[in-house]
């Protein structure tokens, strides 16, 4: 079985980065195993159009899977509400969005904290993976399991910032099934506006994801960017740019609110 190959984690594209712009700052969150360079082509979109963006790596991300292996769901929580809050300090206005699991911490972020907009990119209320279901009885005897390499989906993506882990640490699948489960369970407490984006061609995510996050939040504003044949990270796909285009749309829509 092919797998993803090992990254060198000191280059600059995965770094964490602060974007300088105007008063409304979005702060994206990158997802389970990845980092900051999956949301870097998106922050420099979003930064041209005048917004202040800043990536973050989670806790153990960009680094190594045993470091990750040291940190928990409440950790990357954390770390999200952290970063939030340090926005806030900068810029008047903070918006949110995530990258699959990001996706859902920009989720939990909005339901537990006041922010301008919302946007989860791929982020799964539930998961095709089936072994993120094994995962917990298989920790007692796997420490580590890989992630299926595909040449053809890779080649979709702009490989200069896909820095990713080649597999994850057992035990950390509970982790995200426990963010999957806390973000869909309140939903409902989500009230800024809200752009679900996904791709048909997801082969990560749950089919209805993005439909289950526009039927549960209570946004007043709220919709669904579709994409066409992108795989899950399409943060670093051709749709990059209409994902920044309609995002900048929201959070100037939500600016007048």
């Amino acid at each position: 079985m092919d797998t993803r190959p090992v990254k060198d984690f000191s280059a600059a594209e995965c770094q964490p980065f602060l974007l300088e712009g105007g008063r409304h700052g979005v702060v994206l969150f990158h997802g389970f195993t990845g980092s900051a360079g999956h949301m870097r082509p998106l922050g420099e979109a979003l930064n041209a159009q005048g917004f202040t963006v800043r990536g973050i790596n989670l806790p153990g991300h960009a680094s190594s899977m045993e470091d990750m292996a040291r940190f928990t769901w409440q950790d990357w929580l954390q770390a999200a509400k952290t970063a939030v809050l340090e926005m806030k300090e900068r810029c008047p206005r903070v918006s949110v969005a995530g990258l699959s699991m990001g996706g859902d911490l920009a989720l939990i972020v909005a339901e537990q904290m006041q922010v301008t907009a919302c946007v989860p990119i791929s982020a799964p209320m539930a998961v095709k993976n089936r072994l993120m279901f094994l995962a917990r009885p298989a920790s007692m005897f796997v420490k580590t399991i890989p992630w299926k390499g595909d040449p053809e989906r890779a080649a979709m993506l702009d490989q200069r910032y896909d820095y990713g882990y080649p597999g994850f640490p057992t035990r950390t699948a509970a982790d995200l099934n426990h963010l999957i489960h806390l973000a869909r369970r309140n939903l409902h407490a989500v009230t800024c506006p809200v752009l679900a984006v996904q791709s048909y061609a997801d082969e990560t995510v749950s089919e209805d994801s993005a439909e289950v996050i526009v039927r549960g939040v209570s946004s007043k504003k709220k919709g669904v960017l579709w994409l066409e044949e992108v795989p899950h990270v399409c943060t670093l796909s051709r749709e990059v740019g209409n994902i920044a285009q309609a995002m900048g749309e929201l959070l100037c829509e939500a600016e007048r609110d």
